[in-house]
Parts: C-alpha cells; structure tokens; sequence
C-alpha cells in the first residue's frame, strides 16, 4: 500500500502545491481508520495487502492473465506487445512483439505451455511461453478487431476468440486452421455455411460485438459471451444458445466464472449480477450489486473463497486534506453476506483483473498517471 499511498500525496502536492510529506501523514492515518472501519463491516474480516508492483508499459495496459503454475504473469495493451513477468519478483521474462496493432486480451492455457493474444490488428497469435521468441501460429479470418479469447479447459487444441461484428470462431491450434464460426441473434441459431472442413456459425447481435467471452472452467460445457448489456450462454458441443442472460441497463465489460463453474458474474458501468448455471435454477440472477459512487468495470472470483467477489472500479473520491481526491479502487463484495469493502488501489481506472489458483494472489492492471500502467499483485488475508 504504500506505492499507492506516496501517488496520492504527489498527485495532491503537484497539483495543489502542498507538501508531500504532510499529506502522507494525513493520508496514512485516512487510510488506516478507513480500512479498520470497512473491516467492522466486512464481517468475514477480508482485507487485501499488496505483494509487489511495477509499471509495466508507458502506454495503457488493458489485460493480464496468471499462467496455470501461478509462476508468471502476462499482460498486453497499446504498445502492441505482450510481457511475460515472474510472479514473485515481477521482473519481465521476455517480450511478445508480432501484432501490429493494439493486444486485446491475453490468456494462458490451462494445462500446457502456451499463450494466446488477440489484437485490433485482426488476428489471435499462439505463443509457446517457455520458448516465447515467436509465435507458433497466426490465425486470420476476422473481419474486425479481435476483441477476446479463450483456451477451452480440457481440449488442447482448442481456442476461441471474438470480434467486434460479434463473430465467434473457433481454432485447431494443431491444424491451424478455423473450426467454427458461431452466429446467434438473441439465442436463435442459425449455419451459414458449412462443408466438410469448416462448421462456420457466428453470432450477430443488433448493436455492436463481442466486448468478451470465457469457457466455463474445468467442462467446458458452456461459453459465456457478452455483447452490449447481454450475456449469451453458448453450448460448446451443440453450438446452441442454452440461455440469454439480461438484466443490464448499461454495456457489460467483463464477465468471470467462479472456479466450480457454477456461477458467471458480469459486470457493466453501473451494476454487477451474478447468475446461477447450477442445475435447477440456469439462468437466475442470484446476487446484485449497484455502484454508490464508483464505477465498475472489471471483475474476478477469488480462487480461495468463492463466496468473495473482486471489483475493479474507477473515479472513486476521497476527502483527503479537505480536498476531494479522485482514485481507482478495488471492491470486495462478499456476496453471502451482501457486504463490501472499497479499497483504494489504484489512481486510474482497473482495467483487468486476474486470479492464481495455486497462490491465492489476484493481479490488477490500470491506466495509472495517465500515460503508464501498473500491476499491483495482491493477497488476501481472512
């Protein structure tokens, strides 16, 4: 906490002209007496302590991914580049620079050594993270900015990935080649083409594409899509539209499975649900939560208690020094018993989360100090 402590203080000093190390007196006690408060109320007694941090890019970063093992973590954005770092020193390992144009996600295969990234520049590239010097294959068929991406959690040959047309396909990582392409309007299905090669689908939504998608961990039974303020659950086997999950009044950034791959939560500016795909119940919006004051835009269950929702916000105000202090911040809903914490994490908006099932540490990565972005790595102590 006290990287973010000193980027408020110089943010203050540079701009009202009061001294650094007054406000980091005034902020620390702020900040103390804030998280010992917000503690009372969050009753389990969560509170996060950040392990490292670093800046990682003097452009924005709009993803980051942990590797199975928890040793590495990658992150991608505007400078077109992928860096892999060592979780427990956050020292970069090697850089990925084929795309030509701005990375969109980033994601690690579940069960063997590889990466994949997608770009504005239209196509997904797989890496091989141990030898990372170039990539193993490029796949092109987009006709728009590949917005998302996803390894399937038991099929090694299988990726998914997105487009802003709202277009789906699917990958042979081991041919190269595209296997499906899914196409739904409002969960009705429909084949445009097919041969003996290709199963080409896709899916098509009245206002805009894909924003992002993820496989429902361990089966992969299902593929969670959203587009706009809707959220598409797709059959993987079937390629059936098993459930539209509306509710949202405002787009919808991020969604997220909890690790059992029963719950999805997805998040818009204003509101986050969290959806039952249990059976009995599918499709039922089982918790809410409605912003006071800061913006949502990214989220992640946390791998040790599920019941534990991480929000990453923007434009959250502190009252530091009689003077309003505008910052990002994390926020900890403990769904069971509908109580949250705010943490102040950041100074720009938290552009992606991540999670590690082997150390229990959640990644943050955001626009911090407008032209650099930092990763902060976190734990959460009960």
């Amino acid at each position: 906490m006290v990287y973010i402590l000193s980027v408020i203080a110089k943010f203050v000093s540079k701009n009202i002209g009061i001294p650094n190390l007054y406000l980091k007196t005034v902020y620390y006690t702020f900040l103390l007496c804030t998280l010992s408060i917000q503690s009372l109320h969050l009753t389990s007694g969560f509170s996060f302590k950040e392990v490292n941090s670093v800046r990682a890019s003097t452009s924005k970063v709009v993803c980051c991914h942990f590797s199975s093992d928890g040793k590495l973590l990658a992150t991608g954005g505007h400078d077109k580049k992928a860096v892999l770092w060592y979780t427990d020193t956050l020292k970069s390992k090697t850089n990925l620079e084929e795309h030509s144009s701005l990375i969109t996600d980033v994601r690690f295969s579940p069960s063997m050594s590889r990466l994949a990234t997608s770009s504005f520049d239209k196509t997904v590239r797989v890496w091989d993270a141990d030898n990372p010097g170039y990539s193993l294959r490029t796949f092109m068929g987009h006709s728009a900015s590949v917005m998302s991406l996803d390894f399937h959690p038991n099929k090694d040959d299988l990726i998914c990935s997105c487009d802003g047309d709202g277009e789906i396909r699917y990958w042979s990582i081991n041919n190269g080649s595209c296997a499906r392409v899914f196409k739904v309007e409002f969960c009705q299905l429909y084949v445009y083409e097919y041969n003996a090669t290709m199963f080409h689908v896709g899916i098509n939504w009245d206002v805009g594409g894909t924003a992002q998608m993820r496989f429902q961990p361990h089966l992969g039974r299902y593929l969670a899509a959203a587009a706009e303020n809707v959220v598409s659950i797709l059959d993987v086997e079937t390629q059936a539209c098993r459930l539209s999950l509306k509710g949202h009044t405002k787009p919808i950034h991020s969604v997220c499975w909890d690790p059992s791959g029963e719950y999805l939560a997805s998040v818009s500016e204003d509101s986050v649900r969290v959806w039952t795909l249990g059976s009995g119940n599918e499709g039922e919006c089982v918790h809410e939560l409605s912003c006071n004051g800061n913006k949502f835009h990214s989220c992640v269950f946390h791998p040790t208690y599920p019941s534990l929702l991480v929000i990453g916000c923007y434009q959250a105000s502190y009252l530091i020094c009689l003077l309003f202090v505008t910052v990002a911040s994390l926020e900890l809903w403990n769904m069971t018993e509908n109580k949250t914490m705010t943490l102040a994490a950041h100074d720009g908006l938290i552009a992606a989360l991540a999670v590690s099932t082997v150390t229990g540490l959640v990644a943050s990565a955001s626009h911090d100090n407008v032209d650099q972005m930092l990763v902060v790595v976190s734990d959460l102590v009960a």
